[in-house]
């Protein structure tokens, strides 16, 4: 199938891009709110077009694009649902959405380990990593937004690092990852002796025996369509011709 005009919400550089052929993608929007990432956008095959918008207000009539996609980024949006909704709209009829995204286990050995220390030496905690979906309610959000047809994957991913320092400067590092929590009641810093208490309880609960740590990054992988007549739908209840209770008789069906 051919796509003559996709949208890639928060695109960043264009790393998608890298990896759509012209035979597939006939032209490319790039959305994202970073302008200084669309400035450094690496070159593609495909004609692209970078637009400077927030993913809760896509600037793009309804019925716009064949295709939307989109590489984890959704975990930064302040309305997941309202973004769902927005992709929704610009979609054309039987067009399809394609997105991953991090998920809610992602990074649970910082986040404790943080928590722990900050308990210990500080009498309390604030939240140091930016909030992140449950898989139980991305399906909800999607069929909520209008998607119909939607598959819901998750998996894990895990990355061994020397330790605590390491993952948050990796986090952090304008070269890398660049995540870190982004919210408005967010702690501005955290105290020597509680970063080398979380670093000392990150590697007593969760180091590898030789001396490292790991970080997991639970990503959720998700297909949603729009609404289209020659779409396939399920038969009306009780149309059914065969039941379930045959099966028992299927090598004799046969």
């Amino acid at each position: 199938r051919t796509f003559p005009l996709a949208l890639d919400v928060g695109s960043g550089r264009g790393y998608i891009a890298q990896h759509l052929t012209k035979e597939t993608i006939e032209k490319l929007i790039q959305v994202d709110i970073a302008e200084n990432a669309l400035k450094n956008a690496l070159e593609s095959e495909i004609p692209t077009v970078s637009v400077v918008a927030d993913e809760e207000f896509l600037p793009f009539k309804e019925d716009t694009f064949d295709l939307v996609v989109s590489s984890l980024s959704l975990h930064w949006v302040n309305d997941l649902p309202k973004a769902f909704k927005e992709i929704h709209q610009v979609l054309k009829p039987d067009g399809v959405f394609i997105g991953a995204m991090f998920g809610g286990d992602t990074l649970y050995e910082l986040r404790c380990s943080l928590q722990l220390a900050e308990l210990e030496r500080e009498g309390g905690f604030s939240p140091h990593v930016s909030p992140f979906t449950a898989v139980s309610d991305l399906g909800h959000l999607l069929s909520r937004a209008g998607f119909n047809t939607l598959t819901v994957d998750t998996d894990e991913i895990q990355v061994n690092y020397p330790g605590l320092f390491e993952i948050m400067e990796d986090l952090q590092g304008k070269c890398s990852m660049g995540e870190s929590n982004c919210s408005w009641n967010r702690k501005p810093l955290l105290h020597r002796e509680t970063m080398l208490a979380a670093a000392a309880i990150y590697k007593e609960m969760y180091g590898n025996s030789d001396g490292s740590v790991p970080a997991t990054f639970q990503i959720f992988y998700m297909i949603g369509w729009k609404f289209h007549e020659s779409q396939a739908r399920p038969a009306q209840r009780g149309s059914a011709t065969v039941s379930l209770a045959d099966l028992a008789k299927i090598d004799g069906l046969i």
